[in-house]
């Protein structure tokens, strides 16, 4: 038996539990005016502690929902602010927190649980696997053109970062889904505002103003480079564009502020069509590929069920999840969807391996062969991939 308990926070603990958070990623604890703020981003009921007899370790998480293959979109929770007193690890809290949290989900109906990972090596043990990956670039703003045929159409405006707060949760959403996305609810917004007024350069934002109406938005900072201040740097955290047109009027407005060398753009798709807008690709100074979205499936027959699957062959697959034993069977996929079946399986994988394969990021032929699948029939994998594949890159752009 466990010598701490775990139990929900009452609101008056939740400060306690962000102290102890950020002390476990080596932050300094909120003050009183950030509080205010950061405050307003715990959910009621959405944090657990474990206690013995005081606060040892912390989660907590937010609704939301997901965008499937397909456009369907599923009950997620997305769990964040999961932290173990450094006296403490080791020693079965984190397991423990991670094991009431995904039955309090089960319980609440959740399909799916959503997180970023500090280490790679922390959650594919709770079922969590990396279904989508982002790339960082940089783009060289002083010699960047875009190409002269590129998309024109609609009008910029300039946003100052109180009326962003305002307008921009209603742009985003309008914007069209990709699969990976998801809605971002207040608690999630009210957590960006707070991070970004903690900045000491202020926040800007701009709006796309296309034929229909709002269509994208982009919010930035400029600072100066700690070894080269005279050097600026325009950081962009968040962009988002339903059409073409809004996308490259974007850029074209990110790439024409003045007094500015480079512009970065943070945690993107991989598919994102940067270069092929640029006149000169290799105005394209960096580009480094990390990682994004880690999934947990709390509901496997619901979630396999609400995704869109390609024109392959049915491949039935045996699903094992050892923390949620509801989960386990097999399941028949096909072009016109998933269902339980009692039939022998083509191929057999872990709960976190179908969290990877979920969205359509990775193929099932690359994760067994190195190992991640047991293939019974080889051409089953084949069929997989068809099945589980997507037109487009699964990306969320929601970091929390």
């Amino acid at each position: 038996m466990s010598d701490f308990e775990i139990r929900t926070l009452r609101t008056d603990e939740h400060r306690a539990a962000s102290d102890l958070f950020r002390d476990t990623v080596h932050v300094r604890p909120a003050t009183d005016a950030e509080w205010a703020r950061s405050g307003l981003t715990y959910q009621p009921g959405g944090a657990i502690g474990a206690f013995d007899p005081e606060l040892i370790g912390t989660a907590r998480f937010f609704d939301a929902e997901l965008t499937v293959p397909g456009g369907a979109r599923v009950p997620m929770a997305g769990v964040t602010g999961v932290g173990v007193r450094a006296d403490r690890t080791r020693r079965g809290v984190l397991r423990a927190l991670m094991a009431a949290q995904l039955e309090e989900f089960a319980a609440r109906g959740v399909v799916c649980a959503n997180l970023l990972a500090s280490e790679a090596g922390i959650y594919g043990r709770f079922g969590y696997g990396l279904a989508t990956r982002i790339r960082t670039y940089t783009v060289d703003r002083a010699r960047a053109r875009l190409r002269p045929d590129a998309p024109v159409g609609g009008e910029i405006e300039l946003l100052d970062a109180d009326r962003a707060w305002e307008r921009l949760p209603g742009v985003y959403d309008r914007i069209g889904r990709r699969p990976g996305t998801m809605s971002r609810p207040e608690v999630l917004w009210r957590l960006y505002e707070a991070q970004c007024r903690r900045r000491e350069q202020p926040m800007k934002a701009v709006v796309h103003h296309g034929p229909d109406g709002l269509d994208g938005f982009a919010t930035y900072f400029v600072e100066g480079m700690q070894a080269h201040p005279w050097t600026k740097s325009l950081e962009v955290p968040d962009l988002f564009a339903a059409t073409p047109a809004a996308f490259a009027g974007l850029w074209r407005f990110l790439l024409g502020v003045d007094l500015v060398d480079r512009v970065v753009a943070e945690e993107r798709p991989l598919d994102e069509p940067i270069e092929l807008l640029l006149d000169d690709h290799r105005r394209l100074l960096e580009n480094r590929i990390g990682d994004e979205h880690w999934i947990r499936l709390v509901d496997v027959p619901k979630a396999l069920g609400a995704r869109e699957y390609g024109p392959g062959e049915p491949v039935v697959v045996e699903v094992v999840d050892p923390q949620l034993p509801a989960n386990n069977g097999t399941y028949r996929i096909s072009p016109d969807g998933a269902e339980r079946v009692d039939a022998p399986a083509a191929l057999r994988l872990d709960v976190t391996t179908l969290g990877m394969l979920y969205l359509g990021f990775w193929r099932p032929s690359a994760l067994a062969g190195v190992g991640r699948i047991e293939v019974r029939d080889p051409a089953a994998a084949v069929a997989a991939d068809v099945l589980f594949g997507t037109r487009t890159v699964p990306w969320s752009g929601s970091h929390f």
